[in-house]
């Protein structure tokens, strides 16, 4: 198994989905660290409902991925005792609605093990949340959690915006002693892009990166939201708009410095995210933006969001979830504001 691991390493450009770039990353993690363990629900036999996990079960046994209840207060204390035992879990929260149930087991024990215990019982728990929306799935099955998982302090929190970050981060997140929060956009599973295998510098994994380089203003955004600030931008650059698309990636800590010098440039900035208006990450983005950047700015920070009710079903997704046009709006906003 080692010989074929190292085989496929030496080919470092593929063209893979989200889904398989995370899978391989799985897989990869599985084979390097013998405490590594999978777990949550239905990702053994049937490999996820999103097929992430599939074939690691077959390759690794059921002793090593395996199948858990419905229950995910259940599947978080099992991680936290097998981390206390010195392993590494890295459970699966089936949908990221799915999570509410775990929250207490997250806030008052995974968060704070490493504190409570004076250091002396690290939580290397890497928790898996296919996370946001975009699949129409039914109420439950998309929500925007990045706010709250931010807020606990012990937790760090990182959403990939392209199968080769969700490769690389992952891999870095399971590398660290501290529970992260890794956010899956489960609307960017399927799509396809080129991921380089080889190992990269992991100060190159840290803070956000740009996306697409820009001079009239900086669109800040994660997950799924990215490729369609993205398209705003290309959109925008057919008026002669040049935009600048920040990926934040890392919700917890988030890069200052990054954001800092992109809007500093920039000098306008519009904060997209799927979760709701009312106390976002966007307000927090908002704010270093604001302390950072404050005498440079040329309009208030702009913020493209969910609306502040609860997450709908699939049917009204739609007009939830920030489309081109809100973007564009939003653009527009900051680009046509005028002091006085």
């Amino acid at each position: 198994m080692s010989e074929i691991l190292e085989l496929v390493r030496q080919t470092p450009l593929l063209q893979l989905s989200m889904q398989q770039a995370i899978n391989r990353a799985l897989g990869e993690i599985l084979e390097d660290d013998d405490r590594a363990l999978i777990f949550g629900e239905d990702v053994g036999v049937l490999g996820g409902v999103f097929r992430v996990t599939d074939g690691l079960q077959q390759r690794f046994g059921a002793n090593r991925v395996f199948d858990t209840p419905l229950a995910e207060s259940g599947i978080l204390g099992t991680a936290i005792g097998l981390a206390m035992a010195g392993f590494h879990p890295i459970p699966e929260v089936q949908f990221d609605g799915f999570a509410y149930p775990a929250v207490n087991q997250i806030i008052t024990q995974l968060a704070r093990m490493n504190y409570r215990s004076r250091g002396r019982l690290p939580m290397p728990v890497t928790l898996r949340v296919p996370s946001f929306g975009g699949i129409r799935a039914p109420e439950h099955h998309g929500e925007s959690l990045e706010s709250l998982f931010a807020h606990v302090p012990g937790l760090k929190v990182v959403s990939p915006s392209n199968p080769q970050q969700a490769y690389h981060l992952l891999k870095k997140a399971a590398s660290m002693p501290d529970p992260v929060i890794f956010m899956e956009p489960k609307a960017r599973y399927w799509n396809k892009g080129e991921v380089d295998l080889a190992v990269e510098d992991t100060s190159s994994l840290e803070g956000s990166v740009i996306a697409r380089s820009g001079k009239h203003a900086t669109l800040i955004a994660w997950g799924a939201m990215v490729s369609r600030c993205l398209q705003v931008a290309e959109l925008a650059a057919e008026d002669g708009i040049e935009l600048e698309v920040l990926d934040l990636r890392w919700l917890k800590p988030i890069d200052e410095a990054g954001l800092a010098a992109s809007v500093s440039r920039t000098r306008r900035a519009i904060v997209v995210h799927e979760g709701p208006h009312t106390a976002g990450l966007g307000a927090e983005v908002a704010a270093l933006v604001s302390q950072s950047c404050f005498d440079s700015l040329r309009a208030p920070v702009e913020r493209v969001t969910g609306f502040d009710v609860p997450y709908p079903s699939g049917d009204l997704e739609d007009e939830y979830i920030p489309n081109i046009d809100r973007i564009l709006f939003g653009v527009q906003r900051v680009l046509e504001y005028r002091r006085g």
